[in-house]
């Protein structure tokens, strides 16, 4: 497996999986060694995303640049209806929608409240993609990820935890489902 380190101003570390590519996100001062250490702190991590790697291959049949503008298209409608429906639940405004075909994110909430959702959460289950409209418009209220947020998150979708679990066990093999090659913006 091939391993890259990427150096950022960030103040943790963090492991990515990537089209079987482990991404190992750390600080600019971090060293070699506490590289290394993490590496070794996160083995069963690393060893169990690679089970499921060599468990799904060949499961997965990429989609075609036709089949991600179709569902880029209906995903507009679809996020727009589901943030229509949210937010007055959590008592937010919002701005723009976009909808994109990303290869790291589900969703995003800029400052000024535009909101970002990738066009693969229509693959989910509609409850999953509920969740991500919720947790995005939950930022209007608290630009973090504090107690605050997350019981903001409860109160409107009590169901949040296991979403968020389903996303864990089974967001890989829908990021599969795009070619490396193909762009971010649908």
């Amino acid at each position: 497996m091939k391993i890259t380190v990427i150096r950022s101003a960030r103040k943790t570390f963090c492991l990515e999986m990537r089209f079987g590519e482990l991404l190992v996100r750390v600080p600019n001062a971090a060293t070699q060694a506490q590289v290394d250490a993490f590496l070794e702190k996160e083995k069963s991590w690393i060893e169990k995303q690679e089970r499921r790697a060599s468990e799904n291959a060949g499961f997965v049949s990429p989609l075609t640049g036709e089949e991600i503008r179709v569902l880029s298209d209906r995903a507009k409608t679809v996020f727009a209806e589901r943030v229509a429906f949210y937010a007055p639940k959590i008592g937010v405004t919002y701005g723009r929608i976009t909808v994109r075909h990303q290869t790291s994110r589900w969703g995003s909430c800029s400052g000024r409240g535009n909101l970002s959702f990738n066009c693969l959460l229509l693959l989910a289950p509609q409850e999953v993609l509920d969740s991500v409209v919720v947790h995005e418009l939950c930022h209007r209220k608290h630009m973090n990820h504090s107690k605050h947020f997350y019981a903001e998150i409860s109160r409107v979708f009590p169901n949040y935890d296991a979403c968020r679990q389903w996303l864990k066990e089974n967001g890989a093999q829908l990021l599969l489902r795009l070619k490396p090659e193909e762009g971010e913006k649908c």
